[in-house]
């Protein structure tokens, strides 16, 4: 059975990220897949210090992080799942500043030793696992794709765990409804993507 973990960093329940994400959800358990949501607004992580001691010793492992928190379960989970749904959306240009503190936690994936100018990535040549990138924006959709950085953090953070991006939901114009439904359109494009998570 596929396994696939979702991380979700929106910060409103019922919003148009948490309507993509459950919706993936469903299709991907429909065709037979394990799925676990984690939603980082109530997950308890801290922000990184960056004091760099996880990046010291070589290893194909992620390093050991000084804070013990919900990371060390998050990092296991993440190593467990076969695919992601990696979500958030965009916020001042960016992604949320919840889903930026849990990408800057990822840095126990890089072997950073102090005489190095630029980190090592531990999962460069493991891109075996699969992941969807979810997000939204008040600008049309293709146009904040590309506009804003929030398509290419959330690829980073996808490239930092060993996986290779197979599809964006990327949803605009979402800023003049508070209580916006997502269109049948993409219904029909997250069926798609949930066939290529686990195809």
């Amino acid at each position: 059975m596929n396994k696939i973990l979702a991380i979700n960093g929106s910060y409103r329940d019922g919003g148009i990220t948490d309507q993509a994400v459950n919706a993936l959800v469903k299709a991907l358990e429909s065709a037979g897949a394990e799925v676990e949501v984690i939603l980082l607004r109530k997950y308890p992580i801290e922000f990184c210090r960056n004091c760099r001691e996880c990046t010291l010793q070589p290893s194909e492992s992620p390093g050991k992080c000084v804070q013990h928190d919900g990371m060390e379960a998050l990092i296991k989970k993440i190593a467990q799942a076969d695919g992601y749904i990696l979500a958030a959306p965009t916020n001042f240009g960016s992604v949320t500043a919840i889903f930026k503190r849990f990408m800057e936690r990822l840095i126990v994936y890089a072997y950073w030793p102090w005489d190095k100018n630029s980190p090592e990535f531990r999962k460069t040549n493991a891109h075996k696992k699969k992941a969807i990138l979810v997000s939204s924006c008040a600008a049309p959709g293709m146009l904040g794709r590309f506009m804003y950085g929030t398509h290419k953090q959330l690829k980073m953070t996808a490239q930092t765990i060993g996986a290779n991006t197979v599809g964006t939901l990327f949803t605009g114009l979402i800023a003049k409804d508070p209580q916006l439904k997502l269109a049948n359109n993409i219904h029909r494009k997250i069926q798609r993507l949930s066939v290529k998570l686990l195809g």
